[in-house]
């Protein structure tokens, strides 16, 4: 039965799907079972779209891949046991990186909680599996909590530091009659992020303005803060380099922008000597500079602004700590400070021309024959293009190598959890998200954890390319067992056909083994209704 704004007494799950649209989700990613046939009653009608992925773990990859690339919670229905434990790596991976992600799972009947009645399905304190990686987890007792409930999930995925949220609702509760009529039920707007006070403002713009190098970080959480990041270090005349998890948010061909060059020793040297580093948004965590472990020693002062306290002492204690949301503490920054003049601008812009250049060449020994394809990607990207990527050796040249120019166009697994498996689904939900084009690139070993969700991508006829860097096995963890002179054991792999599994599954594939082949085998990719695997041939 579809949602109907008249009736008097819709169900717990139609006000669900309700609820969801008023706040303005439009796609949701599940697989149904038996246990939430009644949740799925109140779908038809409703206004949402629903992804069948072929696992739970890529219903969870899908819903990051679409937060990440739109910026809105990526949505999941999950069922009871199974499904949440085949979802729980995808969430731990959100929550590792911060992605709004709401996990709505059935669990069993009310009466039988807690009775180990050997129900099917039945997880013994289901919650306790999830409870290391959401930021909020709340089951369900009646249906009238549930506005309320999610209310508060939208609230908790908005401020200071989102993440995965998961709601228990009980399957009885499901057709369980509401009070009132669906007009009555609405989204509550979330709060506004907070902007700094103008004590704190003032001395931050008073040791900026003050100094001769100063330096500016941006982290992942400062992914709407594109165009003040971009004015401040205009304005201060100060380099800027950004996370992995924040590459493009200042776009990459900017003169004074560093890219994401953070764990190169020329870098290194340069923020540890600046006499202000603006933090914004960032753990400065191992993952940030590429897993360099050690990390900076701030000799000059150093500010740190985030909306989370606690991440404002998190590997670095700063100078001076700002509380706030990054694009409004920017944006007040920006206009208390008076414009950089043109000869110290000329200075930085050739001063981030040579750490550059540094760069290049500290990062070329050892990966030279990589590079032409990293060239070659950025070639095939169009320039509003979202690359996704696993973890895998191409993938960690692009992440320094590889420009990208707006803000999420750069969607990866590799800041932070680091799962394999993570490109396909969560480039699948990326392209679900919004028209901006999508290429995926994941490895021989990592698309065959989650080789099944190129179904679900065939289904939706999605204009696809999905780079498969083929180098026959784990390689990046074979060149650790060389380095450590531990003799080679399950990392050479035995790699299946990927051009005729694609096929099977009715996608396109095709086999390169040259850089100057990737550009037609993207565009003829993007020209396809349908995905379209690339499997290239990595050198040996």
């Amino acid at each position: 039965m579809a949602s109907n704004p008249s009736q008097a007494n819709p169900s717990c799950a139609q006000t669900l799907m309700h609820l969801l649209r008023q706040y303005h989700v439009d796609t949701v990613f599940g697989i149904p079972g038996v246990h939430t046939i009644e949740l799925y009653r109140g779908l038809p009608g409703s206004g949402l779209t629903h992804i069948t992925p072929r696992h739970e773990q890529g219903a969870a990859f899908m819903a990051d891949g679409y937060a990440r690339a739109s910026g809105k919670p990526g949505v999941c229905f999950l069922i009871t046991g199974p499904g949440v434990t085949n979802a729980a790596t995808a969430m731990a991976q959100a929550y590792s990186d911060s992605i709004p992600m709401l996990v709505i799972s059935a669990v069993n009947r009310r009466e039988d909680l807690g009775t180990g009645r050997g129900r099917l399905h039945e997880l013994p304190r289901q919650q306790d599996v999830t409870r290391g990686f959401c930021v909020w987890q709340h089951a369900l007792t009646s249906a009238e909590q549930l506005p309320e409930v999610l209310a508060r999930a939208f609230q908790v995925m908005h401020a200071p530091r989102p993440g995965p949220v998961h709601i228990e609702i009980p399957i009885d509760l499901f057709p369980a009659p509401m009070r009132n009529p669906l007009t009555h039920y609405r989204a509550v707007n979330p709060t506004a992020l907070p902007a700094a006070p103008a004590e704190t403002i003032a001395t931050a713009a008073q040791w900026l303005a003050e100094a001769r190098s100063p330096v500016i970080l941006l982290g992942g959480g400062a992914q709407a803060a594109s165009a003040e990041a971009t004015a401040l270090s205009e304005k201060l005349a100060a380099p800027v380099f950004l996370s992995l998890a924040a590459k493009g948010i200042v776009d990459e061909r900017h003169p004074l922008c560093g890219g994401a060059n953070l764990s190169f020793s020329n870098v290194r040297e340069r923020v540890e000597n600046a006499d202000v580093v603006l933090a914004v948004a960032t753990e400065l965590a191992e993952t940030d500079r590429n897993l360099v472990r050690d990390n900076y020693r701030f000799n000059g002062k150093l500010i740190r602004v985030d909306l989370d306290p606690a991440q404002l002492v998190c590997n670095a204690n700063p100078d001076l700590a700002i509380c706030a949301d990054a694009r409004n503490a920017l944006a007040q920054l920006s206009e208390s400070l008076p414009a950089a003049d043109p000869e110290r601008q000329q200075h930085t812009t050739a001063e981030v021309e040579d750490l550059l250049y540094g760069c290049r060449q500290e990062w070329w020994p050892g990966s030279e024959e990589r590079y032409p394809w990293v060239r070659a990607l950025r070639d095939a990207l169009p320039e509003d293009g979202v690359l996704v990527t696993d973890s895998t050796q191409l993938a960690y040249n692009t992440n320094h190598a590889l420009k990208l120019f707006q803000p999420r166009s750069h969607i990866t697994c590799t800041t932070g959890y680091g799962t394999l498996g993570f490109a396909l689904p969560a480039a699948i939900g990326a392209a679900l998200s919004s028209p901006r084009p999508v290429i995926a690139l994941i490895g021989d070993g990592g698309i065959m954890f989650t080789l099944g969700e190129l179904a679900a991508a065939v289904e939706q006829q999605l204009a696809l390319p999905i780079l498969v860097w083929n180098n026959s096995g784990y390689g990046e963890i074979r060149d650790f067992m060389d380095q450590a002179v531990v003799e080679q054991e399950g990392v050479n792999l035995r790699a299946p056909d990927f051009v005729a599994l694609a096929r099977a599954f009715g996608a396109e594939g095709c086999r390169i083994s040259k850089p100057e082949q990737l550009n037609s085998a993207v565009l003829e990719a993007f020209a396809r209704k349908g995905p379209t695997l690339i499997e290239i041939t990595a050198p040996a």
